[in-house]
């Protein structure tokens, strides 16, 4: 594998970018070999600035739903940016959108548009404490809800009064949570739960039926809001939101990721009972109104509605964790799969330094095969059995790097 143009433009980049990168995507917390600048991607594929090629099971870390540069995505983008994308006001296609999530999403009787996924989850807290009149917003330990003071996991530049009304819980353990509650007596806004417990490098856990009843519950009891936070998971797992299948239904809900295939833009939504709330809210951004992402999305939720896009990621997710299992049986080495199948999280026993992770990652990535030793992973609509079936064979090169470190060890 080359990386000269690479290894250039992290040099160059530290001169003039603290620390060369910031946040989720720097490569400096990855193995060796992994990228840091790409030059273009195609379907489920990335090409990085040296011109190697590797099959994506990051997808942009999440937003690529139907795969890179899906045509009739693009094509509706483009016709809107020729016609407008950033004006005084929004296009037309706001309103489409609007009515399209809303007739998606069951709990849904409004939505909002923003830009990032931190964005969404900080107005739907924000609403949640407009709506009631009250502080207290409980969080599940670990989660990661956006990169601002309130729910940043770093805290560096965060002071105590940031988080002053922030408590947390066990995500998964209703005693814990009901706990919490009981801890911030009657001043409950809201409670934040993750669509599924996603923490990174940890076991991924689905909600118990017994935990998703119980948060309802105690928002109820509360007389507060159930917020999901649906910014990563949205549209994979459920397009009626990611606890639908659990019949439990929240008040506001964050999205972003997947929602327009690629183009930055989150949303907002909530029932009719926050409706005034976030009508008195002050919530703007320069470029939350931009028509071209909107377009983007129209045509993405479009494309999920009519196809089958969650049951083909299901598949092509049971496909691979399947295959990675037998490899697993095959060369005696433990691995822990866990979470939906569509967004797999892989972890290798006895492996608390992550060096098992690591080592198989920079095999699968000289293969060509671009994993995450410490992250969910994503599926998309694109990928194909065969891209599974190559995804497989970079694996055994992984197993067989780990085989060979566990030697060495010996």
């Amino acid at each position: 594998m080359s990386n000269s143009l690479d290894k250039d433009l992290r040099d160059r980049a530290l001169q003039v970018v603290p620390g060369g990168m910031w946040g989720h995507m720097n490569a400096k917390n990855l193995p060796d070999g992994y990228p840091q600048f790409f030059a273009r991607s195609q379907g489920t594929k990335l090409w990085d600035v040296d011109g190697n090629e590797y099959i994506d099971f990051m997808c942009s870390w999440g937003p690529m739903i139907l795969g890179y540069h899906n045509a009739e995505v693009d094509e509706a983008a483009l016709t809107q940016l020729r016609q407008g994308d950033i004006m005084n006001g929004p296009g037309e296609v706001m309103v489409r959108l609007a009515e399209v999530f809303v007739d998606t999403v069951p709990h849904a009787d409004w939505v909002q548009f923003e830009k990032n996924g931190t964005d969404a989850t900080t107005t739907a807290v924000t609403i949640a404490r407009a709506g009631t009149g009250r502080r207290k917003i409980l969080v599940a330990k670990g989660a990661y809800h956006g990169a601002v003071p309130w729910c940043s996991p770093s805290l560096v530049g965060v002071t105590a009064e940031d988080r002053a009304h922030v408590l947390t819980f066990d995500y998964n353990n209703v005693e814990s949570l009901q706990r919490t509650v009981a801890e911030a007596g009657k001043d409950v806004a809201g409670i934040i739960a993750s669509a599924f417990k996603h923490d990174y490098g940890v076991d991924q856990e689905l909600p118990t039926p017994e935990f998703a009843r119980a948060a309802r519950a105690a928002a109820d009891a509360a007389d507060a809001a159930l917020i999901i936070d649906d910014v990563r998971a949205g549209f994979r797992l459920n397009l009626g939101g990611s606890w639908e299948h659990l019949g439990v239904r929240p008040d506001l809900s964050a999205w972003s990721k997947a929602i327009a295939n690629g183009y930055p833009l989150a949303a907002v939504t909530g029932a009719n009972r926050f409706r005034a709330a976030a009508e008195s809210l002050f919530s703007t951004g320069s470029f939350w109104c931009g028509a071209q992402p909107m377009a983007a999305a129209e045509a993405t939720l479009n494309i999920l509605r009519r196809g089958d896009a969650v049951a083909h990621m299901e598949k092509m997710g049971a496909m691979l964790r399947e295959g990675l299992a037998s490899l697993s049986k095959t060369y005696d080495i433990a691995v822990r799969q866990t979470g939906p199948v569509q967004m797999p999280m892989v972890l290798f026993n006895d492996d608390a330094a992550g060096r098992k992770g690591f080592a198989f990652c920079s095999a699968t990535i000289k293969a060509g095969i671009y994993f995450h030793p410490l992250h969910n992973m994503f599926l998309s609509a694109a990928h194909t059995p065969d891209d599974i079936t190559r995804a497989l064979e970079a694996a055994e090169k992984g197993f067989l790097a780990v085989r060979a470190l566990s030697s060495k060890a010996a």
